[in-house]
């Protein structure tokens, strides 16, 4: 008996084969995938995840492939900072950073859902991948297709910070510069999709691919001592990336390997792309497409897909949403990086900017246990911060100059 079951809708519950499809045949509702947890609680333990490899490969089990992993064989498993510093600085005795920052092999939590979605391609039988992307998707499904030897295409808005358009082009992969926001790619992405017998990751492989970001949530788990948090803050595209984490919890607990999940669920956005954010404010259950105007690109989804689900989840978990503004989200990178030595993009700087936001309102407490994602490197998004870090003082290649510059007497004294 295999460990997936089918592929489910979510809306009305028909199941359907694990292949490449998305989309309820029915009702048109989003499909994901249905596991055998009595099949899986007979062989997953807390030792046999310890004792597997150093990535999120450790958790097998619960992922959408029937053989071994072959592509992306090392992202994940990432380290858990105790942010000690900022905690201090914000009031929290127990703030945690989820840093995928340094992921393998192109510093996003893309990497994850990549590995996952390729690897399931490859074992449908595709030569060719695909993918429509805000930029980390991109450079990692270019990154990953070259590594495992497969043809590829990735489509981008025209807007694109510079460092993520050369992610793109280093892997000579297919790059597609599409004139518009990132719902005018995916809809075009959607048409191609539908005339080539192509793996678009997340169209047609999207259960598949959507899956990798519960790894985020089992090694949370392990990496706390086999313990949910209390509080996570989440940045918050299509919404993807909230529900698999709260679904991942939840797998923790069904198979007995925590205890509880006492977790609640706190969505990050930036005002200028914050459909959810905004439904949740509202006291809404449905959110309302907008146009994109945010410095905060990679999270710059105006129609998401995960949208509804998002703001289930949170409403289950009895957790918030907020949003904030572009110079919130630079100051939240700046924030992160003097206090951690941690240099995130600017989806790092909503998740910390609404953090700070959240422990200011009271919503996220002194003493609870709590965990920020930070899903992506700064030096990706440098343009968001360049202009506001000021530049290095410049002196004379002498003793006195560096000593008058710094008002240091001859014994090393002064105001430095």
């Amino acid at each position: 008996m295999t460990k997936m079951k089918a592929l489910v809708c979510r809306e009305c519950g028909k199941e359907y084969p694990t292949t490449a499809m998305h989309v309820c045949e029915l009702c048109f509702g989003p499909l994901e995938v249905k596991y055998n947890y009595d099949e899986i609680r007979t062989s997953i333990s807390r030792k046999k995840i310890a004792e597997g490899p150093d990535s999120m490969w450790r958790y097998i089990d619960l992922l959408p492939v029937e053989g071994a992993a072959t592509v992306g064989l090392y992202a994940g498993l990432t380290p858990m900072v105790r942010a000690k510093n900022l905690g201090a600085f914000l009031g929290l005795d127990e703030l945690y950073i989820k840093n995928d920052t340094v992921n393998h092999p192109t510093l996003s939590f893309k990497d994850r859902v990549v590995a996952v979605a390729l690897t399931r391609a490859r074992e449908l039988g595709f030569e060719t991948v695909a993918c429509a992307s805000t930029g980390n998707l991109a450079n990692s499904v270019a990154a990953h297709a070259a590594a495992a030897n497969m043809k590829c295409y990735v489509f981008i808005p025209g807007d694109l910070e510079a460092a993520k358009v050369l992610g793109n082009l280093i892997y000579r992969p297919n790059v597609v510069e599409v004139e518009g926001h990132y719902d005018d790619v995916n809809r075009l992405c959607s048409e191609i999709a539908a005339e080539h017998r192509w793996a678009f990751v997340n169209i047609n492989i999207r259960p598949y691919y959507a899956e990798g970001s519960k790894t985020l949530a089992f090694e949370t788990v392990e990496q706390l001592g086999w313990r949910a948090p209390d509080q996570v803050v989440i940045p918050m595209a299509s919404g993807s990336l909230l529900t698999k984490i709260w679904k991942g919890l939840h797998e923790m607990h069904t198979l007995g390997l925590i205890d509880r999940v006492p977790t609640r669920l706190n969505g990050a956005q930036a005002e200028g792309c914050s459909p959810i954010a905004a439904a949740y404010k509202a006291g809404r259950d449905f959110f309302k497409p907008v146009k994109p105007k945010t410095i905060a690109k990679s999270l710059a989804i105006g129609n998401p897909a995960d949208g509804y689900y998002a703001l289930k989840a949170t409403a289950e978990s009895n957790g918030a949403m907020e949003a904030v503004t572009d110079e919130e989200v630079v100051e939240g990178i700046k924030l992160l990086a003097q206090t951690e030595g941690i240099f995130a993009e600017t989806a790092g700087g909503v998740t910390i900017g609404v953090l700070r936001k959240l422990v200011k309102q009271g919503v996220i407490k002194k003493s609870d246990v709590t965990v920020a994602y930070i899903t992506g490197n700064g030096l990706k998004t440098q343009e968001a911060v360049i202009d506001s870090v000021g530049r290095p003082v410049r002196i004379q290649p002498s003793l006195v100059s560096f000593q008058k510059t710094f008002n240091m007497g001859r014994n090393g004294g002064g105001d430095a």
